[in-house]
């Protein structure tokens, strides 16, 4: 006789259904996207533990186009897949690519003293590979230039 409202509806369901959120604390994350042009080959690299890890240059333009300047970004990948690695050790330089990565920012000592005495320390931007996408590859086996 009478249509149970949408709240007796889901009152009515297992509390099973219903989502539930954790209580652990949200990880920190820092996570770059890059659209540039790689600016040598990816080369593979064997690590003091025995593996091998990809790493590759891409530079990104910036500013009017009478006075670009580029950022150069090293990015590492860990990735064990042997045809992703493989996919991305055969781009060749100027390749143009959309890369996702993880950012992290380490300090370390150069074993130099400054002026003051004290240890030079200095900070570096590592970004390790998540994902990226081929754009755009060169032209008949050329660098191509960034439009």
């Amino acid at each position: 006789m009478f249509r149970p409202t949408t709240l007796q509806r889901f009152s009515a369901l297992p509390l099973s259904t219903t989502r539930s959120f954790s209580a652990s604390a949200r990880p920190n994350l820092a996570r770059m996207t890059i659209i540039g042009r790689l600016g040598a080959e990816p080369e593979r690299v064997n690590t003091s533990t025995g593996k091998d890890v990809i790493k590759y240059i891409v530079g990104s333009n910036h500013g009017p186009r009478e006075n670009q300047k580029t950022s150069w970004f090293k990015v590492t990948n860990f990735d064990e897949n042997e045809g992703r690695t493989n996919h991305l050790l055969g781009l060749p330089k100027g390749t143009l690519l959309y890369i996702e990565a993880d950012a992290q920012m380490q300090t370390f000592s150069t074993g130099e003293t400054g002026a003051d005495g004290e240890p030079v320390r200095r900070t570096s931007l590592s970004l390790l590979h998540r994902s990226y996408q081929v754009l755009k590859r060169p032209d008949n086996g050329q660098e191509a230039s960034e439009n």
